[in-house]
């Protein structure tokens, strides 16, 4: 199992080298190049969510972003570091994750965007998953990769 992790202040201008990073990683683990796009629009979701959240709640810390090789997956945890007390209930259009203690006036309709990325999200990638606690939120996605051919 191969892991890449990768942390960046959370400014706009770095969700661009953690797509690049993500595809090159995703290539490199087996990921069809068909779905290359799809993992680049994907992690670009998750994390320009992250650092909206970041910057509207005033966290200083990182957005971590962590790569995982695994035998027959690839996947990508995009985290944040921003308090919340849980996933909150899925909206009429079936989309959890927006933080239900975080202050709405301090969010520029952060609710609306946060929905609409997270259903980007699953509308890019069949296997989601959305969490949030006091430590802050995780969106994990994963990807099904071909072994790599071994010549004789």
């Amino acid at each position: 199992m191969a892991t890449v992790e990768l942390r960046f202040s959370a400014q706009p201008e770095h969700v661009r080298t953690a797509r690049l990073v993500a595809a090159a990683v995703a290539r490199r683990a087996g990921v069809d190049e068909a779905v290359l796009d799809e993992v680049r629009l994907a992690v670009g979701e998750a994390c320009s969510r992250a650092v909206g959240l970041h910057r509207s709640n005033s966290v200083s810390t990182p957005v971590k972003v962590v790569l995982t090789e695994e035998e027959k997956t690839f996947s990508i945890e995009v985290g944040d570091e921003v308090p919340g007390a849980g996933v909150a209930a899925a909206d009429a259009a079936g989309v959890p994750g927006a933080r239900d203690e975080a202050p709405v006036e301090e969010f520029d309709d952060a609710d609306g965007e946060d929905e609409m990325g997270l259903a980007v999200i699953r509308g890019l990638v069949d296997d989601v998953e959305v969490r949030a606690g006091e430590e802050g939120g995780v969106i994990r996605m994963s990807w099904p990769t071909t072994p790599a051919i071994a010549l004789p």
